[in-house]
C-alpha cells in the first residue's frame, strides 16, 4: 500500500453560475474567527449532485463551505441548519464528523443559508482507485471491514445523550420510508422512466415489523462520503455529507449503503452503475458485510433482501428526482442526462432481488 499527498481529494475551479462572493464570505468569517489571517481563495469540489461544497482557504487555514444548490428546491431538502446541528451534537461522541465552525441564515452573504466546517484532508475514493494508491487484496478487505465497523459505531451512539432525541420519528420508520419513497418516485416519474410498480408493491407487502433497533442513521453512507487516512488508506478518519441523517432503523441504513456496493462478480448490467471501487480483489461481498454487521450488533439478519431492495429503490428515486429536474429544464447540468439509464438498470436489479428472494 502506497500513499502520498497527490491522491487526496482536491477541489477545482468553480462551475459557471455557482460562484460565491469572496468579499462577503471573507468579512463574515473574519467577524466570527477574528484570528484568521491571509488572503482568501475559493475553489469547488466537482462531484456530488446535491448540496454544493467549496474549499475556502485563508492563509494556511482550510475550511469547507456547504450551501444548497442554486435554483428551485423542495423546502425540506437541503436544510443547512439541520446538517450543522447534527455535526455540533455528534462531533463530541462520533469523532469521524468534521468540526462545524459557523452557520448563517443571512441570505445577503451568499444568497442562501450555509455553514462552514473544518476540512478533513485525506483520500476520498471515487469510481476507481486514484493513481499512486495501491490497495492489496488484504488492504481492500481491511478497508471494507472498517467501513462496516464505523457505520456500526455511528448506529451505537447514544442519541438521547447527544441531545438528538427529537432528530427523527423512529416509530413506524420502515413503513413510512417505503410509502414516502414510493410516493416520491411517482411524483418524479417522467414519460421515459420505468414504472417500478412491481418493486413498490413487493416492498409494501414485504415490509418487516419494527426491529426495535433505533439509532442515528447517515442515510448516504458510502466510500465517497468517507475520508481515508493519507498514510494508511485502510483507515477511515472522516464521514461527510450528513444532510439526510435522521433517527431510524439501522438496517435500513445498511441496506441503503449496500445498494452502492457492486461486487466484482456482479453481472455487466450492474457493473454499469458502479460508482466506487467496491469491485477490487479482497473487498467483502454484500453478504459478508451483512454478516459482519450482524456479529458487531449481536443480531441475526435473515431478511436482508428487503433492506437491500429498498436501498436500490431509494437510489433509483434519488436519481429520478435529479433527472426530473433536468428533463423539465430546471437545471442544464449535462451530468444529469444519463441518470435515466441508471434508473432503468436499478429497476432491473430490484426486480432480480424480488425474483430470487425467499421472503
Amino acid at each position: 500500500m502506497t500513499s502520498h499527498g497527490s491522491i487526496s481529494d482536491e477541489p477545482s475551479s468553480i462551475r459557471e453560475g455557482e460562484e460565491l462572493n469572496k468579499e462577503t464570505i471573507y468579512d463574515f468569517i473574519k467577524s466570527n474567527i477574528p484570528e484568521i489571517k491571509g488572503d482568501i481563495e475559493i475553489k469547488q469540489f466537482p462531484s456530488g449532485f446535491s448540496n454544493l461544497t467549496y474549499l475556502i482557504k485563508i492563509g494556511e487555514r482550510e475550511m469547507i463551505l456547504r450551501r444548497p444548490p442554486f435554483g428551485k428546491k423542495a423546502k425540506t431538502a437541503h436544510d443547512m441548519s439541520r446538517e450543522y446541528r447534527i455535526l455540533k451534537a455528534l462531533k463530541p461522541v462520533f469523532p469521524y464528523c468534521p468540526e462545524p465552525l459557523i452557520y448563517s441564515e443571512d441570505e445577503s452573504i451568499i444568497g442562501s443559508p450555509f455553514y462552514i466546517m473544518e476540512r478533513i484532508k485525506g483520500i476520498i475514493l471515487r469510481k476507481d482507485i486514484p493513481d499512486g494508491l495501491n490497495l492489496s487484496s488484504k488492504d481492500a478487505r481491511t478497508l471494507s471491514e472498517n467501513l462496516i465497523s464505523v457505520l456500526h459505531k455511528l448506529h451505537s451512539v447514544d442519541y438521547a445523550k447527544a441531545g438528538l432525541s427529537d432528530f427523527g420519528k423512529p416509530a413506524g420508520y420502515v413503513k413510512r420510508q417505503v410509502d414516502g419513497w414510493s410516493s416520491r418516485y411517482r411524483d418524479a416519474k417522467t414519460p421515459d422512466a420505468p414504472d417500478f410498480e412491481k418493486v413498490m408493491e413487493w416492498l409494501s407487502v414485504k415490509t418487516p415489523g419494527e426491529s426495535g433497533i433505533v439509532g442515528i442513521i447517515h442515510n448516504d453512507y458510502k466510500f465517497d462520503n468517507t475520508v481515508l487516512n493519507l498514510s494508511d488508506s485502510t483507515k477511515i478518519i472522516g464521514v461527510l455529507d450528513w444532510e439526510m441523517a435522521t433517527l431510524g432503523d439501522p438496517l435500513m441504513d445498511l441496506g441503503s449503503s449496500l445498494a452502492y456496493w457492486i461486487e466484482k462478480d456482479d453481472p455487466p448490467f450492474m457493473q454499469a452503475v458502479r460508482q466506487m471501487p467496491t469491485n477490487l480483489d479482497g473487498m467483502l461481498t454484500r453478504k459478508e458485510q451483512v454478516d459482519l454487521y450482524g456479529s458487531l450488533a449481536g443480531i441475526k439478519i435473515d431478511n436482508f433482501d428487503f433492506y437491500y431492495c429498498f436501498g436500490i429503490f431509494r437510489l433509483a428515486v434519488i436519481a429520478q428526482q435529479i433527472y426530473y429536474r433536468f428533463y423539465n429544464g430546471q437545471t442544464k447540468d449535462q451530468r444529469f442526462k444519463i441518470l435515466i439509464a441508471y434508473v432503468k438498470i436499478l429497476e432491473n436489479i430490484a426486480l432480480e432481488i424480488t425474483a430470487k428472494s425467499d421472503l
